[in-house]
């Protein structure tokens, strides 16, 4: 019966969200924070279902957490259809590096300070927390990849950097952690420097150029030889796996390279098509021949890269729910309430101090308006990306020090879920309209 009933729970979950979905889109609600409400009464307190342990179960969470934020780490590449030296990329790579540099020793500050955490544990923490999250952001992201706006794109970019971005202030701060906080001099700043280094130029490298590569490959064998006709979904997965793998086997930064693959495939789709939207490129489909679409000269570049975006958003939203349902679960079994005033006063700390000064800071001289820095300030969502630093903290660091972490970085994220999920709906539609106020007035 406990599997029948399963199978239920599930399958209602995925019939009623797919029912549902449209409603969402004009109120303050969040599938998100429905899973999140689900994961917790599968939980002890309720049903009693699932039972899983952010201590016990590290590897697990750490595992599911790593593939999600993959899934839609190569959707968000593929979302951005913007030349690579385009000045609109300035904004997204302000903030994927620069705002970063300011919001993890201000985080650390905070954590030390306000929370009375050791060094070692502060910088974990504040680097577990510094990641904005590409699973959880898809209200504010760009919406395909005809949208270019200022405000979605840099969010969406920005999401695509930091996850990788964040892995040498990890392990900077697990470094610290590990000399007991006794200061940069006990840490290997020369090798962290250059590991660093390769470790972002190198998965960028290795990205990009499996990207390209394949992509092209694909492309060829079906226009010229009408081969390797169908099955993007295979194709994508295996990018996705391929761009990982061998960034982490050369000891790069694996997110950054499969960000960097689906902006990759995207740029060749760009090229080929040129400034036509992928839509009007591929036009009409036959759906009795399908095939002729993927293998027409004209089309098989814009369809390919539509067909493979189709399937990865899917797989991020299933790597959603999933993910919020384990991150609800998790809140249930902590030893440690996660609503206390040290909690709160870490979530106010980061949404209201922290996240906007780093981003006017990162953005001083560039091109964004005053309202549009505004936007960018408030959706610092954080999720997935934090719950995968948490797991890989505690694999990686003094487990017994970091633990009591779990309950601040998971009030965070449910804090994020909440408060940004139900902003998220009327905050943009007012942008809308701010937007387009200012756009008449020129």
């Amino acid at each position: 019966m406990g599997e029948t009933l399963w199978f239920l729970i599930v399958g209602g979950m995925f019939v009623g969200m797919g029912i549902a979905s449209s409603l969402f889109k004009r109120l303050p609600l969040t599938g998100a924070m429905l899973y999140l409400a689900a994961g917790y009464l599968l939980g002890p307190p309720g049903a009693g279902m699932l039972s899983l342990d952010i201590a016990n179960d590290t590897a697990l969470v750490r595992l599911l957490s790593e593939v999600a934020v993959l899934a839609s780490l190569f959707a968000i590449g593929l979302r951005l259809r913007a030349p690579i030296f385009a000045s609109l990329w300035s904004l997204p790579v302000r903030l994927g590096f620069l705002a970063m540099i300011v919001t993890v020793p201000l985080l650390a500050l905070a954590c030390r300070w306000g929370l009375g955490l050791a060094w070692g544990p502060a910088w974990v923490l504040a680097a577990m927390l510094s990641p904005t999250d590409p699973v959880l952001a898809h209200d504010v992201q760009v919406r395909d990849a005809n949208d270019l706006d200022l405000v979605r794109f840099s969010l969406s970019g920005e999401g695509g950097l930091n996850d990788g971005v964040a892995l040498p202030f990890m392990l900077l701060a697990l470094a610290l952690c590990a000399a007991g906080g006794s200061g940069a001099a006990a840490l290997p700043a020369r090798s962290l420097t250059i590991g660093t280094l390769w470790g972002l130029g190198g998965a960028l490298g290795i990205g990009a150029l499996l990207g390209f590569a394949t992509t092209h490959a694909v492309a060829w064998l079906r226009t010229r030889h009408g081969q390797a006709l169908g099955l993007e979904g295979f194709f994508a997965l295996g990018l996705i796996e391929l761009s990982y793998g061998i960034a982490q086997w050369l000891h790069t930064f694996g997110f950054l390279a499969v960000f960097a693959a689906g902006v990759a495939m995207r740029r060749v789709e760009h090229r080929a098509t040129g400034e036509r939207s992928p839509q009007d490129a591929i036009g009409s489909i036959d759906s009795s021949d399908i095939a002729a679409t993927a293998a027409h000269p004209d089309k098989a570049h814009a369809y390919m890269a539509e067909s493979v975006l189709g399937f990865t958003v899917e797989l991020e939203r299933i790597a959603e729910m999933a993910m919020m349902i384990i991150v609800g679960n998790l809140i249930s079994t902590l030893p440690a309430p996660i609503v206390t005033w040290r909690s709160a006063a870490l979530v106010l700390a980061l949404f209201v101090l922290v996240r906007p000064l780093a981003v006017e800071l990162s953005l001083l001289g560039s091109r964004a308006r005053g309202f549009q820095r505004h936007m960018m300030s408030w959706f610092g969502i954080r999720g997935i990306g934090t719950v995968y630093y948490l797991a890989y903290a505690l694999e990686h660091g003094p487990r017994r020090e970091l633990t009591p972490l779990a309950p601040y970085a998971l009030a965070v994220v449910a804090a994020s879920v909440i408060v940004h999920g139900m902003s998220a709906t009327p905050l943009m539609r007012r942008y809308k309209r701010v937007r387009a106020a200012t756009a008449h007035k020129r």
